[in-house]
Formats: structure tokens, sequence, C-alpha cells
């Protein structure tokens, strides 16, 4: 038995600091009031917290608990076809994992909960995807490797039972439509009428073709040359881009909406049938470069600048739940609406779709299924200092409704001051005009406001004079860091619905038979295309009409992918390691269906859908028309709106609530009968493939690659 070697002096004062500065970070926020606060302190905590929390947790649960095997073939490996099988570099598919899951929701979630202040939505992006995010992500990485890269809902079949398992791919398939959706409806809004951002992101596609081929072709195994390559035509095309806007080929790349809606769908449908190293992975890898560059310097800014975060630690909307940007108190809303940024189903789906059929080594699931998430943390972190250090009355005028704020800045800055976040109109108008635009009241959504703070960042750095060139950047890499969770969305819906048939007919369990991954990638593009089509032609409609239920749907999700964690846990012989996935599971459960049973049946109309739908339905029958619609067929969509979104969350949740009771019915059959319990795993097939476990490789791991590379030299 080898005994363990105590830990080095350096290591000791190394970590020791971390946890020091870390703490201190979160004594400074959780402490002062009325002061003024660093933002740098909100980095200090969230870094160090980061970091220990990889270093010793990550580990714990990845050899500990799931006890990775390195000698294990992975189905990369064993399956490899060169289309969705395909073992792929580490570093490229760490690229790909993060853009793959890094949408949206970290980026305008954290935003719209800065209404309850910096102080609920630090705590729980931190924790939340320390405790429960990143340890979904890895875990479920984890067993979908073992299960030859199996769809989360096909798992819950095949290890839950046909009923649950039901349940689970009816919701999980259904949830991943409505987030495609959602996503695809964020893009158009950034790039419609936007030449730079629609050129810049329409270069990437080329530039990773350019780079898959290199890869795969040109140069094998050269990832640094090809990174080089990447990064500096991306930075040519991010460049370009502004030299196009201010061009006489402007109009060429400025584009309506409709347009951009077919054209992202015909994108979607490419990039779910390519091979995935021609041009998903290496676009996505591509990506991070420009996503986590624009992180890193934003802190680095905030390092250099020091701003201040003006926003309050917790605000009086956090106790009262009327807050002008969302409506509900605290719990359970800010989580809800945080989603991405500390735990999201979403990302089960890409741990359960694309990557495990490209990743070369189980024990890479920590770096990738842990460490990808705690980049997107980041992401999430920076997004709610953005949002934080701007004037909290320029925040509450650009986040709340026209109807509650009205159109004028005069009317806008009565509003808000009578919130207690006071700003002039002079002040409104200044800020608008400082970032080229004419206005930026009821910017709602979350972007805008971003892109407001991201720019006053930079701007404290390089100059006031470049705020509005800042502003439009963070508009374009806003849209850029949403596509790439679209297009490896689309395909892991392609996965999940070739699963489903596959229930049906065979054919269909290859993913890569032909005829069906060009059927179900139209299928699946077909479905979020038609939400997006609709809802860009018609503003209460389409995709519209389901976007309220989208942080609920998204977290219904992480649900069902807690359950099944925890039931493979069970299953496979580690009941007492359960708490792992068990204590997050508790808790996500509790958060939303809490929200599921407000969003149903609260007396609130700003919350309950079918008071909402009463409400609205009584001012029909007496012919009044009430905000936000401005015509009586307006009124009528409301109320179908309403409906609609009442009835798919009390589903959605009655759907969740069926795959937790069959989870739960398994869980306890196995501890009193094991012998009944059967588990879909793979069987071992001993790994042929070198590579190392992290980011950067071990003196071990240098010297098994030199003797592999010596041995296979020696063979030839």
């Amino acid at each position: 038995m080898r005994r363990a070697h105590p830990a080095p002096a350096r290591t000791i004062a190394i970590w020791t600091l971390v946890a020091l500065v870390a703490g201190a970070g979160w004594t400074v926020l959780a402490l002062s009031r009325g002061e003024e606060i660093s933002a740098a302190w909100m980095i200090a905590a969230a870094l160090g917290s980061y970091a220990i929390a990889y270093r010793f947790y990550s580990k714990f649960i990845a050899y500990k608990v799931l006890k990775v095997d390195r000698t294990r073939a992975t189905p990369a490996e064993r399956l490899d076809n060169g289309v969705d099988f395909h073992p792929t570099d580490r570093r490229v598919l760490l690229g790909h994992h993060f853009a793959a899951i890094a949408g949206a929701g970290p980026l305008v979630g954290p935003v719209l909960a800065a209404q309850m202040g910096y102080l609920p939505g630090t705590i729980w992006i931190i924790v939340g995807v320390i405790l429960a995010g990143a340890v979904q992500d890895m875990v479920v990485l984890f067993f979908s490797t073992r299960r030859d890269g199996r769809s989360l809902g096909q798992m819950a079949r095949e290890e839950i039972g046909p009923f649950g398992g039901a349940a689970a791919l009816l919701a999980a398939f259904a949830i991943m439509i409505i987030l495609l959706g959602v996503l695809a409806l964020v893009v158009v809004n950034a790039l419609a009428e936007s030449p730079w951002g629609t050129f810049s992101i329409g270069m990437t596609i080329p530039i990773a073709l350019l780079m898959g081929f290199y890869l795969r072709v040109l140069r094998p195994g050269r990832v640094v040359e090809v990174s080089l390559i990447g990064v500096a035509l991306l930075l040519l095309a991010l460049v370009s881009g502004r030299w196009v806007a201010e061009s006489s080929w402007a109009d060429t790349f400025t584009l309506e909406p409709a347009t951009l809606v077919i054209w992202l769908v015909a994108y979607g449908f490419i990039a779910s049938i390519l091979p995935v190293w021609m041009l998903l992975a290496p676009r996505d890898y591509l990506s991070t470069f420009m996503k986590i560059g624009t992180i890193a310097l934003l802190a680095l800014g905030v390092v250099i600048a020091l701003p201040t975060l003006r926003m309050d630690a917790v605000t009086p909307f956090a106790a009262n739940g009327d807050g002008p940007v969302f409506a509900g108190s605290l719990f359970p809303f800010v989580f809800i609406t945080i989603a991405c940024g500390a735990l999201s189903g979403f990302h089960a789906l890409i741990s359960s779709g694309t990557t495990p059929k490209m990743i070369q080594k189980e024990t890479q699931v920590r770096m990738i299924g842990y460490g990808s998430m705690l980049m997107e943390s980041s992401v999430a972190v920076m997004a709610l200092i953005a949002a934080s250090i701007i004037d909290p009355g320029l925040y509450f005028a650009m986040n709340a409704p026209a109807g509650v704020i009205g159109t004028t800045v005069e009317s806008a800055s009565q509003v808000v001051t009578g919130w207690g976040y006071s700003i002039s109109p002079e002040d409104l108008a200044r800020a608008a005009k400082n970032v080229e635009e004419s206005s930026l009241l009821s910017r709602t959504g979350g972007a805008p406001t971003l892109a407001v703070g991201v720019s006053e960042i930079f701007s404290q750095v390089t100059g006031g004079g470049l705020r509005a060139f800042w502003y439009h950047f963070a508009i374009m890499f806003e849209a850029l860091f949403i596509l790439t969770a679209l297009d490896a969305g689309t395909r892991v819906g392609r996965f999940m619905l070739q699963d489903m048939l596959g229930n049906v007919y065979k054919p269909f369990r290859n993913i890569s038979w032909k005829p069906g991954l060009i059927l179900t990638s139209a299928l699946v593009c077909g479905l979020w295309g038609y939400f997006l089509w609709v809802g860009v032609h018609e503003p209460l409609g389409g995709i519209n009409q389901l976007f309220p239920i989208f942080g609920i749907a998204n977290q219904l999700l992480a649900a069902v992918a807690l359950a099944v964690c925890t039931t493979l846990l069970v299953k496979s012989g580690r009941l007492k390691w359960a708490w792992v996935t068990g204590v997050p599971l508790i808790w996500d459960v509790t958060v939303t269906l809490t929200a599921s049973y407000q969003k149903v049946f609260s007396s609130d109309p700003r919350v309950g859908f079918f008071e909402q739908r009463r409400i609205f339905q009584d001012a029909i029958d007496e012919g009044t028309v009430l905000a936000p619609a401005r015509t009586m067929d307006d009124m009528r969509t409301v109320v179908t709106n309403s409906t609609v979104d009442g009835v798919l969350t009390a589903v959605l949740a009655l759907l969740i609530i069926v795959v937790l009771v069959d989870a739960a019915r398994v869980c306890v059959r196995h501890v009193r009968r094991p012998a009944l319990s059967t588990l879909s795993e793979a069987p071992y097939v001993e790994s042929r493939i070198v590579a190392p476990d992290g980011l950067f490789p071990t003196e071990r791991e240098r010297e098994e690659a030199t003797r592999d590379a010596v041995g296979s030299g020696a063979g030839s």
C-alpha cells in the first residue's frame, strides 16, 4: 500500500494564502454596509473559492466518488467514426464544452438578478456552482462516457425505468427546444441591423473549417500552431468587422431579423450533420479564446480601475417581491433567474451529448466537466459586477418596461427616483449619448445593461473616448457567446431525438446513420426555427410566448440530471457518496417546484400565469386594453400565452415529479434488494490512447508520452 506523502511547505503556504484571499473577499462583501466597496473584492472571493473547490472538492469527487479510470477506453476511442465519435485533444474539447454550455444564462441572468442586490446573486453563483452546477456537469459527463455517450433522457430510461424514463425523455426534449428557441432569439436581437457583429461572427465559420482541416489533415496534433493561427484570424475578423460596418459593404451585412432566422436555421442544420471535427469543435474552441480573453480582460480591468459596487448589497425588492425587472421574492426567483451561472440543466444535455463522444480519457472529466463550469460561473460573476458598478438609477431605467417608467427621460427619472434610486433626465440622456444610442430606456433582457457595464470598465482603463466602441463590442461579444451554445445544442437535440426514435426503430440508435441524422437534424431545426420565426414576426408570439418559462424549464431539467446521477451513484455501489448529488437535488427541487407552484397558482398577476390570464380576459370582456398589449388582438394573445405557459409549467413540473418518484423507487429497491438492479454500463476495454488528465501534463504523463512515442517509432 502506497503511503501518502505530506504536502510540501510551499504548497501549504500557497493554499493558505488562497484561502485568506477568498475569506477576505467574502468578509468584505458580507459585512460592509453603507460604505463604498471595490468590485475587486468580488473577484477575490470568486477566484479564491474556485481554486479551492477545483483543487480539493473536484479531485475528491473524481477519484474518491467516481473512481475515474485512465486505463479504460472511452467511447470516442472505441467507437471512433470521424463523424460524432472522435477522440479530441483535451484543450480543444475544453474549449468546445465551455463554448457549448456558456449561452445566454451567465450573461443576462446575473444582470437581471442584480435587482435584488449584488450579495444574493454572488453567493448563489459561487456556492451554487461549487456544490451543484459543476458537480452535475462532471458526474453526468462521467456516467454518459461509461454508457457510450448516451443522452440524459436515454440514461434515465435505461437506469430508472420505462415510465420515469419516458417522462424524462419527453421533458428533456421539450425543454431543449424551448432553450434553443430562446438562445436563437437572443442572437437575432443582438445581430439584427449590426453589420459589425454579423460579419465578424460569420467569419468564424471559414476560420473554424480551416482549423478543423489543419488539425485533421495538414498538421494533426499541432494544437498550439492552429490556436495561434485561429486567434490571429479571429482578431483580424473582429477589427475588419468595424471596417466593414463603416464601409460601402455595410448594407450587405445589415440583415433583417427574418433573414437572420433563415441563416441561423441553415447554420444549425449544417453544424449538426457535418463531422464534429470539421466545424463544431474548432469553431467552439476558437470562440472560447474570445470568451475567456474578454472575461479575463474584464477582471484585469476591475483590478486596475477598482470600480465601486454602486448597487445595494440587498435591495428592498428582495423582500417585497415587487421589483420592476421581474416580479417575485428573492426565494425562489433569484435562483431561477441566475440559472446557468450556478446550475443549469442545459449543461447536462451537453455533458451527455457531444462531449462524452469526444473525450479521450475518463480522468479528463474533472477538467472538462467541473473546470468548464467554474469558467462559466466566472462569466456570471463578471456580468453581475458589470450590472452593479453602473448607476443604479440607470440600471432600473434600462431594465424596467416602458409601461412602468414611460418613454421619456423625464418620466423615467421621476419613476426611478420614487424607488429610491435617483437619476436626472440629463444623466439618462448623457448615458445614451456616450454609447452612441438614441435611448437606453427600457432596454430589457439584460444584454444592453451588460454592454454598458463592460464599456464602463474598459473605458476607465483605455479612456472615455472609446466608451461607444466597447459598448458595441460587448453587444457583438454576447451574440458570439450565445451562438456557440446554439450549434452544439442543435446537435445534442439531434442525439436526443435519435435516442427517442431508436426505442421504436433500431437503426436510429446508430447516431451516425446518415438518413437518421439528416432527418432528426431537420426536425430539431424545424421545431426551434418555427418558434423563432413566429417570435420574430409577432412580438407576443412564437418563442416570446415560451420565454417566461425559460428559467424554470432549465432548472427542472437540472432536477432530472441530478436525479439520474443520484440513482446511478446508488445503483453502482456508491450509496455513501450519494449526498454529493443528492443534496443539490433536494435544493434544486425545493426551489424549482416552489417557483413552478407560484407561477401557476399565485394571485399576483405579475407572477401567476393563470391570474394574469383572468385579469386580461376580464379586461377583454370590458373592452379595455392593458399594457403590454396595444390592441385587442394583443390582449387575446396575452390570454393565450398565459394559458399555454401556465399549463406547460404545470405539465413539466408533473413530469419531473414522476421522474423523482420513480428514481426514489429504484434507489429504495436497490438498497433493499441489490440483486434486482442492472446497469447499462459499457464493458471495460483497455485504452491505448496516451493523453494528460489536465490542461498541463505532469512529469509522469510526459514520461509516459515519451515512452509511447519511442514504442510507436520502434513498432513502425
